[in-house]
């Protein structure tokens, strides 16, 4: 019989339910277009200040975040009286009691063993001892044992498709709940409830099969059968109760709860989904049956007669689920136990709620995609709200509306970290009118360690519907029909902007409902459309909502600019700005694809965290990439302390094997030799590394090349066009093809990236920056000279009576000053790459082969093949370029005879595009006459600069030097990502 009334409920429920949609349309479709203030639908916009509309008659937002919402008007309406403490019949206040009532939640994932059902229930008891003035009653709100809803909702689904299945996934689903059960207690305990349960699914079997005579699902069955998983969970946790000894019972919350679902919000809800409103409660009529519980099963139970000093009962109630005011099941939609909770701890007049997750509260942004996200430590009830509403999973966005009125903190905290306080959620913030009356604009940077927003959050699975060009019909008549058409479809809009000119209007919508959307808007404009009097109407899917949140954004400027300006930085192209007329939230649309990256630089720019810069080191076991992590890795904790800046090492390696990081803490830097050199290395593949950093949601990456590989350097284009920066000495780009330092040049200002390369001429002398310096005050160059080889430099000044040239070159060598196969060095080549690099500065369009250049040693040398490997080409050089010796020392008398110096210089004159390296005689005056060891030195002759020229000299041999000309441009980078971030 039970199971005949529920089929028969249901199949009820399911026509009166399709008998309301068609009657919710129709009849209220004009009042909510014109948007009048008496439509129960009508929403004050907190999305953009251009238009004064924001949402559907389906849409949750007036439940998350509307202070005139319907379910704040209910609450007002309704208040839980305060009792006298001599009537022992009140809940609110049981007598003898010395505390309120506290309210605990458990998900689905702090119940998903019996483990964890034994962890919550001595945590309950533990709670209801209270804290040292007397006990404290306690109910828990349990969500379903983690899985249990989804298995539900598979025997429904699959119903129609396969009954045979469909009996299988609830046969699993039971046997589950039974297995959990019988972990927990002893038969005298299990055995009634387990007959229950078994009750249960025989019922829940009816129902599915007589799916089968109507061939469709109706949502009411499926939020009948899905809130099985909560009544069995409660009554399990509460056979685990019985067995410690305390007072308790349990409470079926179609029993109490009863609530009223809006039009067109019939359904579970999708999983995951950001705003799941829609759902009111009757507070009147559940508040009474709150009392009569409590005067009737709380009575025989004996919660009245309890020594509150001594113990206090712990009650275990059903979330999620409910019951309509015609008595059929229902449920608060997905994720809405945490709406249960605050619901029971206002009708109990609680003190707190206690929201116990599995993660340590609420975080400034999802940890998963936000490795740097952080608990915060307080909050106000709306920014909860707005957190929410834009994605943030570990709220309900309605679940705040019941404890606004009575001010009743929520905490969140984690079931496997009690003793970490977490997250307290309380107060209100301040309306616009009062902030405008008490502050005065500032920009946020000022208030130093002040920072405006609380959280970073998202909405996934967005599409943008747009329709555009149709002033001819007049703004206010096309914002009316377009939203009047979401609302007669039951589209969910979760952003809306207005462009005035052309009338035209985007909206964001669940990807779900993007298609229906546009069907919508082309039902409703067919005529229009038919006459070209509107341009058209799109869907643009594949989009995420990047929503930065928090009350200091009021009366704070710069903090738009400091969020736009992030997300440019991260490559992250916006498709759509709405800001909330509250004030408290910014909102924009980014292609899903980019929307971890733009979270992370977001969370960056705010200072809530360091900022994380994911580096590859081309490289990194030569000469100049050890010397650069050895660096790297002695500042590591004054760049983090002094700078805010963490570099992570996601990929080192050579030509022959790589190491990449399989997180984002990155590899460790201080044992990346050996790193590179183990089993887990893998072979070189620049295309890994590649896409490796593409792959990177990090907004900051930089790969450091430390190769002078051409193949590298081909990469150079491509790594621009994805967003990443570029640092190193490689000259084969600034250097080489004319056309293709062009083409990256144009990529790298067409992407906002950088690319560093101060380097590559003078190692860590600041030469090129120099140039720009001059070029961008408007100063004019006319003439630029000097010497940028170390090894040249180090070689003609240890020239001597008693060392020859082939000595000095082999001391050079032996210090590490010349490259591997030196004849760089020797011929020239070197210095003229460099004399390109500073032309090109200055807008000569000057290749390698328009330099002039003199070699130091003879064709023969410079074409000869050595073997040997590394140390064959060195010695068969070094013993070659003897050669030479007597010719360099003849040299080197003459000009010491005319009181010169022997040096090798390049020049470059800009009038005449002429280039030129050679060994030359330089006479005292010159400053290259006093050029010591390794130095490098460059002297720009300018308008300015006229008597004497402007000169930049200092050491720049040498692997360490190089590095450090390395580092200094990576901190330049890293001083962009943090410093400028406005």
């Amino acid at each position: 019989m039970l199971a005949r009334n529920l089929v028969l409920s249901v199949l009820i429920a399911a026509a009166l339910t399709v008998e309301r949609s068609a009657a919710f349309v129709a009849p209220e479709a004009s009042s909510f277009l014109a948007l009048k203030s008496s439509s129960p639908f009508a929403i004050k916009s907190t999305f953009s200040n251009d238009v004064a509309f924001a949402g559907t008659a389906s849409s949750n937002r007036r439940h998350a975040c509307s202070l005139h919402s319907a379910v704040a008007d209910e609450i007002n309406t309704v208040k839980v009286p305060d009792c006298d403490e001599s009537d022992p019949e009140c809940i609110t206040k049981p007598r003898g009691a010395t505390n309120d009532w506290e309210v605990h939640k458990f998900g689905g994932a702090s119940l998903a063993t019996a483990d964890l059902y034994r962890t919550v229930g001595d945590l309950l008891i533990r709670e209801a001892q209270g804290r040292g003035e007397g006990s404290v009653p306690t109910m828990a709100i349990v969500s379903a044992p983690g899985g249990m809803t989804d298995l539900l909702v598979n025997v429904v689904d699959s119903a129609l498709v396969d009954f045979d299945e469909a009996t299988a996934n609830l046969k699993e689903a039971v046997e589950s709940a039974i297995h959990l059960l019988k972990e927990l207690a002893p038969p005298h305990v299990t055995d009634p409830i387990e007959a229950r349960f078994r009750s249960d699914a025989k019922d829940i079997l009816s129902v599915v099969q007589s799916l089968r005579m109507i061939n469709t699902v109706p949502a009411v069955t499926m939020e009948v059968v899905t809130g099985y998983g909560e009544i069995w969970s409660a009554q399990t946790l509460h056979a685990y109760l019985q067995t410690q000894n305390v007072p308790c019972d349990w409470i079926d919350a179609r029993e109490i709860l009863v609530v009223k679902s809006e039009g067109g919000n019939a359904g579970l809800g999708e999983k995951g989904e950001a705003s799941t409103g829609g759902v009111t409660p009757l507070w009147a009529e559940t508040a009474t049956r709150m009392a009569n519980w409590w005067n009737t099963k709380g009575k025989d139970e004996g919660f009245l007669d309890l020594d509150y000093t001594k113990q206090s009962p712990v009650v275990v109630v059903t979330g999620f689920v409910a019951t309509t005011a015609d008595g059929v099941p229902t449920t608060l939609k997905r994720s809405g136990s945490d709406y249960s909770a605050t619901v029971f701890a206002k009708l109990t007049g609680a003190s707190r709620v206690t929201m116990w997750k599995n993660t340590d509260g609420v975080y400034t942004a999802d940890p998963r995609r936000v490795p740097e996200a952080f608990p915060i430590a307080s909050i106000k009830y709306d920014e909860a709200m707005e957190l929410a509403y834009f994605g943030a999973q570990v709220l309900h966005p309605s679940a705040m509306v019941p404890c606004i009125d009575d001010d009743i903190p929520v905490y969140v905290r984690n079931i496997f970290n009690p003793s970490f306080e977490g997250t307290v959620i309380r107060g209100r913030c301040q309306s616009l009118k009062e902030v405008a009356e008490t502050g005065k604009v500032r920009n946020w940077r000022s208030k130093r360690g002040e920072v405006p927003i609380k959280g970073i959050t998202s909405v996934d699975k967005t599409a943008l519907v747009t329709l555009e060009g149709a002033s001819v019909i007049g703004g206010a008549n096309v914002a009316e029909r377009f939203m009047g058409a979401m609302a007669d479809a039951g589209i969910n809009v979760l952003i809306i902007t207005q462009a005035s000119s052309e009338s035209s209007i985007t909206i964001a919508v669940p990807e779900n409902e993007g298609k229906r959307a546009v069907e919508a808007l082309e039902d409703a404009f067919e005529l229009e459309m038919s006459r070209s009097t509107i341009g058209s109407i799109s869907l643009l899917s594949g989009m995420s909502i990047v929503a930065i949140v928090g009350e200091g954004m009021a009366m704070n400027s710069g903090v738009s600019a400091t969020f736009m300006s992030s997300l440019s930085r991260a490559n992250c192209n916006i498709r759509l700005i709405a800001q909330g007329s509250s004030e408290r939230q910014v909102a924009v649309v980014v292609d899903a694809k980019d929307a971890s990256r733009a979270l992370r630089a977001a969370h960056m720019a705010f200072t809530l965290s360091e900022t994380k810069v994911s580096v590859a080191v081309l490289g990194s076991t030569g000469y100049i990439g050890s010397a650069l992590v050895k660096q790297i890795a002695s500042q590591k904790e004054f760049l983090a302390d002094k700078l805010g800046v963490a570099c992570c090492i996601s990929a080192a390696g050579d030509s022959e094997k790589i190491a990449i990081s399989g997180d984002s803490n990155g590899l460790d830097i201080e044992n990346l030799p050996e790193l590179v050199d183990s089993d887990d290395a893998m072979d070189f593949d620049i295309d890994l590394v590649t896409e490796c950093m593409e792959a990177d949601v990090n907004p900051h990456r930089v790969i450091i090349d430390c190769t002078n590989s051409e193949a590298v350097a081909q990469y150079y284009d491509r790594w621009l066009s994805s967003g990443i920066n570029i640092i190193g000495p490689n000259r084969n780009v600034g250097a080489g093809s004319l056309d293709y330092y062009k083409q990256v040049h144009n990529t790298q200002r067409e992407n906002s990236v950088n690319w560093g390369y101060e380097s590559s001429v003078g190692s860590a002398l600041p030469i090129l920056t120099t140039l720009r310096d001059l070029l961008e005050t408007g100063d004019n160059v006319h003439v630029i000279s000097g010497a940028v080889s170390g090894t040249m430099a180090y070689v003609f000044s240890h020239i001597s009576n008693d060392v020859s040239f082939s000595d000095a070159v082999r001391r050079a060598v032996v210090k590490d000053y010349a490259e591997t196969d030196f004849r760089e060095d020797l011929s020239g080549r070197d210095m003229a790459r460099k004399v390109v690099i500073l032309a090109r500065q200055l807008g000569l369009d000057v290749s390698l082969e328009d330099v002039e250049v003199e070699s130091i040693i003879p064709e023969e040398i410079l074409v000869k093949t050595y073997d040997g490997g590394k140390e064959g080409l060195k010695e068969g050089l070094l013993e070659d370029i003897k050669a030479v010796d007597d010719k360099i020392s003849e040299q080197m008398k003459a000009a010491e005879a005319a009181d010169c110096a022997l040096r090798y210089k390049f020049s470059i004159d800009v009038k005449s595009g002429k280039c030129k390296v050679a060994l030359a005689a330089v006479p005292r005056t010159d400053p290259l006459f006093r050029l010591k060891a390794n130095e490098n030195l460059v002297a720009f002759e300018t308008d300015r600069y006229t008597v004497s020229p402007l000169i930049v000299k200092g050491a720049a041999a040498g692997p360490d030097l190089a590095a450090a000309g390395i580092f200094a441009d990576l901190l330049r980078m890293t001083r962009a990502f943090t410093a400028l971030q406005i």
